[in-house]
């Protein structure tokens, strides 16, 4: 008689497992060299730097003395204020009665990983928006040298929607403030890049060959840089903050949006990075990432941790905007 499905049911397997294991996917994190990195902060929890203001010179005549005018002076802080980590084990018994344990552990210290990354990532974004002003009509569009760093999207167009006279009026900010021109970059919520990518005349700004094939390309491309439009270099990230309470901002004085953001709208940050001195926002270490394992013996379990500690501050105000896109429209 012939073995058959039929009468040899115990050899067969009802369910089966394979080797490969499927694991999350992510985006690309910002790249390192976007804020100041302090290294004159070795102990202690804040930081105190001097900041000097600006000279105003004044008509001068014959046999007539000068006024003594002093020079504005200041000073910022840069706090430790995170302290995050992480925790895992894994038992004997696991080990002993399991399959690719081993691997199942490394991909947990790999997503570990990739976890305080976004959340520095996340605190980096969200200093540079809660740096600014908040408070909302005139004073909070922070001006500097009268044009706004802080603004909602969508002069000339739909409402909320970031077109190309939102990236010409923040670089017309940032001429008037004296900024650099090299150095500066946008890092925009993907909505953003889909609005640009929609636009009819976009194809019109032949001027910057960085700009071509655009329509066909898009912006986004593993989280890196691919596109400068109008000397702003477009990065995206997941990680923008998002608005917990309306701003009224009335920019139309300067052919900008006059409207109302919404709660969930995303702040689009606009900074200079061209060197040190130039970058918004400062950041130190008192703790890099570091990992730890030990046996625990009495629960007869391996366990590992990982910690960090650190601290993001604002830099500078003059190399910093903000503009503000609809949470999820484009």
């Amino acid at each position: 008689m012939s073995q058959l499905t039929t009468n040899t049911t115990a050899f067969i397997e009802s369910e089966q497992y394979s080797q490969f294991i499927l694991d999350n996917i992510h985006d690309y994190l910002l790249p390192e060299g976007m804020w100041r990195d302090v290294t004159d902060f070795s102990s202690g929890t804040t930081l105190n730097i001097k900041t000097v203001g600006t000279v105003t010179l004044q008509d001068a005549q014959e046999d007539t003395p000068l006024t003594f005018n002093p020079i504005d002076t200041g000073n910022i802080t840069l706090t430790i204020t995170d302290y995050v980590g992480d925790a895992w084990k894994v038992s004997d018994d696991l080990r002993e009665d399991g399959s690719q344990v081993d691997s199942l552990m490394s991909m947990r210290a790999m997503e570990s990983t990739r976890a305080l990354g976004e959340q520095h990532e996340t605190r980096f974004l969200a200093t540079a928006d809660t740096a600014q002003d908040k408070t909302g009509g005139a004073s909070g569009l922070n001006t500097v040298t009268g044009r706004a760093h802080r603004f909602i999207a969508g002069a000339g167009g739909t409402a909320r929607t970031a077109n190309l006279t939102d990236f010409a009026g923040m670089k017309l900010a940032f001429d008037k403030a004296g900024v650099p021109a090299s150095g500066r970059i946008a890092i925009v919520d993907p909505l953003v890049e889909a609005s640009l990518n929609t636009l009819t005349n976009v194809v019109s700004l032949d001027a910057n060959p960085r700009f071509e094939g655009i329509v066909n390309e898009g912006f986004a491309r593993d989280h890196k840089f691919v596109r400068n439009i109008f000397g702003w270099d477009i990065w995206t990230s997941n990680y923008l903050p998002a608005l917990t309470a309306t701003e009224a901002l009335d920019a139309s004085g300067q052919g900008l949006a006059n409207t109302t953001s919404a709660v969930g709208d995303k702040a689009n940050v606009f900074m200079c990075i061209a060197d040190d001195s130039c970058k918004s926002v400062m950041h130190a270490w008192r703790r890099a990432p570091q990992t730890e394992g030990w046996r625990e013996s009495e629960e007869r379990a391996d366990k590992f941790q990982v910690t960090s500690r650190y601290g993001f501050g604002a830099q500078r105000l003059d190399t910093l905007g903000v503009i503000f896109t609809h949470g999820s429209n484009y």
